[in-house]
Order: structure tokens, then sequence, then C-alpha cells
């Protein structure tokens, strides 16, 4: 291998603690769990983790309202209880970096409770006030922007819930404590930080207001009932224009910059990636972030090869104009959005198109990400009764279209259920036993289990099944391991207008190899005798979706099965 970094050769694993794996039987994932559950993950093969937020937490957002950035919530154990999980990731040569929230706390931090309590506070100034709302900003969760303290006799601002207060990053001692408490992490070992929002830290320090002729959960509802493409286009501008004046406001790169220089003074390579797909967070390639995702290629209703094409192009074109040659991150799923098998499956071909899915972010150039579950096949669970939902943005929605608008409750809990995040968050389903095995039969888990663990979706029937989509993932993940050109090789789009398959190369100067997705019912034959890279070599097949074996045959005359996913060495 050549001298890439370990996050650039690793394949990172995102857990969702609350979710993952219940140790103590309340039916809430814990440290205990996760650590029991080491040996599956390595086993799968995976060289990272990326944990979801485990800080205390009065829970309104599930974690990302934190009251203490130094300590472990108590529902997932304890600070020792982090370190033994630690310690044992990394006797495993699993890596784990921590989730980061640097835009707000929760409304129950000690450092809120007394900026609120007077003016003349010593961190009155900790967060962002105001006499009177400044302007009709929303936040992105729950409607208005801007809530009364009444101690105060003001108003303060936030993106997300009124219980997730910003910071005030102008202020020299915010940034001071938020260091301390980053170092606190490092100086236990962890691996480095995904960092959560990092757009919304600063805003339009003219407080510009947005122009669009209606709140947030009219928006919500116009965007439902849009039918016409040009609706569904208006709508998507009324979105980008309520929040513009609320994101990327002057300071960002400067303070990329300071919590940069913070990670490179620790040894051992700890790395920053960031909850955003903009390149300019990467700075030079040296003195910002180290990855951000590559969101753009999530951003379709149907994973197609034209779609991944353009993808490629733009965003490989972006990182190579960096001074410094930046690294692409790849992932189509996460605790914020629909799990990939629902997500992007047609309800016919489903199996089929989730191995392809899988196949596209662990061959593409990058570093990729996975979620939990989706080895599995995992697939969301819509709530039936709003007693369940435990997604805050969920239920004030429910609420504001229930009472607001004169939505029939039914209407609104299905429009809920598919809006709400709960759907691709319920808990990981290790077996066919109540529970799913993840909690005691007779313990009710923080959200409902999806009933369909009894059929076959959950890791143990999927185990001792070879034609499981969980060994797909073990046997994929051990071919990219062993195929030092599925890591650091360059891409090279091929037949660039076909419309039912993807094929590409990843070249290194020592290897070259062949990546066939396709994206059809149909069986293919291909012919790349005419490519030069194929000349007087031959395809030595390396894995194939179609169970062929390993055979070796010309760069003429291949035949490709419908959904099959094909990777061969050129030589």
């Amino acid at each position: 291998m050549s001298k890439l970094k370990w996050w650039q050769t690793a394949v990172f694993y995102q857990i969702y603690p609350r979710s993952f794996a219940d140790g103590n039987g309340d039916g809430i994932g814990d440290f205990k769990g996760i650590t029991e559950k080491l040996d599956y993950l390595k086993d799968l093969g995976i060289d990272a983790l990326w944990l979801s937020p485990h800080f205390p937490s009065p829970n309104w957002d599930c974690g990302y309202d934190i009251s203490d950035y130094t300590n472990v919530a108590p529902e997932y154990g304890t600070l020792d209880d982090f370190k033994v999980f630690l310690s044992e990731s990394h006797e495993r040569g699993i890596r784990v970096i921590l989730d980061l929230v640097l835009n707000h706390t929760s409304d129950e931090h000690p450092w809120f409770l007394e900026s609120k309590s007077s003016r003349d506070n010593p961190k009155a100034d900790w967060y962002v006030w105001a006499d009177t709302p400044p302007n009709n900003w929303q936040s992105c969760f729950d409607g208005d922007a801007w809530t009364y303290v009444p101690e105060r006799g003001q108003y303060y601002y936030h993106y997300f819930m009124k219980q997730q207060p910003d910071l005030n990053w102008r202020n020299p001692e915010v940034k001071k404590a938020m260091w301390d408490a980053v170092r606190f992490w490092l100086d236990l070992g962890v691996d480095g930080y995904r960092l959560d929002a990092i757009g919304t830290i600063f805003e339009d320090p003219n407080l510009t207001p947005h122009t669009v002729p209606m709140n947030l959960a009219e928006l919500r509802r116009a965007s439902e009932l849009a039918q016409t493409p040009a609706m569904k286009k208006k709508i998507e501008k009324y979105w980008y224009d309520m929040f513009k004046n609320q994101w990327g406001g002057p300071g960002l790169h400067d303070l990329m910059k300071e919590l940069r220089a913070i990670i490179d003074e620790y040894d051992g390579d700890r790395m920053l990636v960031g909850e955003d797909d903009n390149i300019a967070y990467m700075g030079n390639g040296n003195d910002e972030l180290h990855l951000v995702f590559n969101f753009p290629l999530m951003r379709t209703d149907r994973i197609t090869p034209a779609h991944i094409r353009r993808n490629q192009k733009e965003r490989l074109s972006q990182l190579e104009a960096l001074p410094f040659k930046g690294w692409p991150c790849n992932t189509l799923g996460n605790h914020d959005s629909s799990r990939i098998y629902t997500r992007y499956g047609d309800k016919q071909h489903d199996a089929g198109l989730a191995r392809l899915h899988a196949a596209l972010v662990l061959t593409l150039k990058g570093t990729p990400f996975l979620y939990n579950g989706e080895e599995i096949g995992m697939t969301d669970y819509m709530l039936t009764d709003i007693s369940q939902v435990k997604d805050t943005m969920g239920s004030w929605y429910y609420h504001a279209i229930v009472t607001e608008m004169g939505v029939h409750p039914d209407e609104a809990m299905q429009r809920t259920a598919a809006m709400t995040r709960d759907k691709n968050r319920t808990p990981m389903q290790w077996s066919d036993n109540p529970n799913a095995g993840f909690a005691p039969a007779n313990v009710k888990t923080w959200l409902p289990v999806n009933p369909n663990y009894a059929d076959g979706i959950n890791v143990k029937d999927q185990h001792n099944n070879p034609n499981s989509l969980l060994n797909y993932y073990k046997h994929l993940l051990r071919v990219r391991k062993h195929t030092p050109a599925l890591i650091e090789g360059e891409y090279i789009p091929l037949n660039n207008t076909a419309r039912d398959y993807f094929a590409f190369l990843r070249v290194t100067g020592e290897q070259t190899v062949l990546v066939v997705l396709n994206f059809s019912t149909k069986q293919l034959e291909l012919n790349f005798s005419r490519t030069k890279e194929f000349k007087e070599r031959k395809l030595h097949v390396l894995f194939s979706s179609a169970g062929r074996a390993n055979t070796i045959q010309g760069p003429k005359g291949l035949r490709i099965g419908a959904f099959e996913v094909y990777i061969a060495e050129v030589k």
C-alpha cells in the first residue's frame, strides 16, 4: 500500500448507540452492548467506527442536544465503560471517531442555565441574544428561531429546536471551553471527529430576513402536496431561500483551521470529517477538514449509471483542483436519511439493488461510510401511533398540521411516519428471538423493533446463510481489503453513454481492476477490447454477485447478469 493515511484506507461504520446493542437489558443500547459486538464488527471487515452522540442529554433531539461535553449519558453507561469500549476497539485494530456538535448545546447545559439567568452573568454572552426577534428566521425543526426567556427579558437564537440554543462562537471564552472539550476526548485516545452541522455555526451578520411567504410547517405541508415539476422546483427554491441567511456566515474557515491545528497537535493521524458536502471546508487540502461527505451522490430518487457518472465527474474534479489533492468520501445512508434498502429500492428488485448500492460505495474512489443495519438489509419501519414517535421534529409537525391546518389525524400520522427519522433508527436486528435479540423479550425497547426481524432480516439467520446480504458484505469487504487498486487506485469511467450499467477502472501503477454494475434486468454482453488498458490482457474475476467461479477470459463478449456486480483484475 502507498503512503495513504488510515482514514483513507478504512471502511467506516456508523453506530447509533441507542439502537445498536442493549448490554444491560433496559431496552436502550449502551457501551456494554457495543463492546460485546466488536468481534462481529471486526469479522464484518470494519476498520473504523463513527459513534453518534453518547453524551449526557435530555434527548429532545436524540442526543444532539448535549448537556455535558465531557461525560457519558447514564443510559449508555459510565466514562469507564467508554474507556473499555475504546480500548477494546483499538485492540482489534478498529479506530473510533466521535460526533462533535459545535453549533449548539442543550438548554439544560449549565452554560445556558447561567447565560439565561441574567444579562450580567459571566456567561451572558455565550449564546446569541436579542431584545426582540430581529427577523423572521425559522428553526429548521419546529418553527420560530427566536425563543423568549423571561429571566433576561430577551430572545435567544436556535437554528434547530428551541431546546438547542446556538452558541456564540464570536466569544473567545466559548471557543476555549469547546476546544477544551475537544482535547478531553483526544487525550483519552479517540481518533477524530465527525462534525455535526458545521454550516450553521455562523449566520448572516446582517440578520437579513427570509422572503418565503409561509412558515416552516406550511412549507413542509406544501412540499408534501406539490405534484407538478414546476411546483416542486418552486418549493425547493423556497427551502433554500428560507434558510440561506442562517448558513455559512463569515468566520467558519478560520474556525475550522483552529480545530485542525488542535487535531494536528496529536499523534496517530487524528482526523476530521464534516457533515457537509462543500469542498471549501477542506481548505487548501491540508489545513481544515480531512474529509467532507459526497452527499450529492445520495440526492436522487434512484441511483442510475448516468447519475453516478455526473456525480463522480464533478466531485473528483473539485477535489483535484485543491492545492493539496483532496480525498473523496462516499456514503448512501446515515441516521438522518431513509434506509438504503427502502430509499433506493423499487419494490421488485430490492435485493439485487441493495447489493449494487453496497458495491458502489465500496468500490468508488474514496473512504466509504456504512450505517449500522445496512449489511443485513434493514428497512424503514413506519410507526402507526403518535405516542411511539421519539423524533421531536416529527411530533411537532404532527401537532402543527392537525391543530393549525385541520389535517385529519390519520393522514397526519402517515405523513409524520414518513418524514420522521425514527423510521431508520429502530433497534439493530441481531436474531429471530423476541425484540430481535436487541433486548430481553419482556422489555419495551426505546423504539419499536421492525417486525421483519422474524423474516430473516437479522444477523444470526444471515450469518448461517452463505447467500445472505450479510455474507455478501463480508465477502465484498474482504475483496476490497486485499485489492490495492480498490483502495488507492485512480478512477477511470468507461462507456460513458451506457444507460443500463456503470463500468469503471480503478488503476494504480501495479494493478488495474474493472468494476461493472448492471442496474438493469437484462443480461448484457459487453466488449472492452478497444479500451487501451485491456490490450492483450485478460480479466481475472475477483468477485461476482452472480456466484461465478474465479474464471479468466478476454475483454470481448463479457456476459453480465441482471443486477450483477462484477469485479475483475485486468492482467
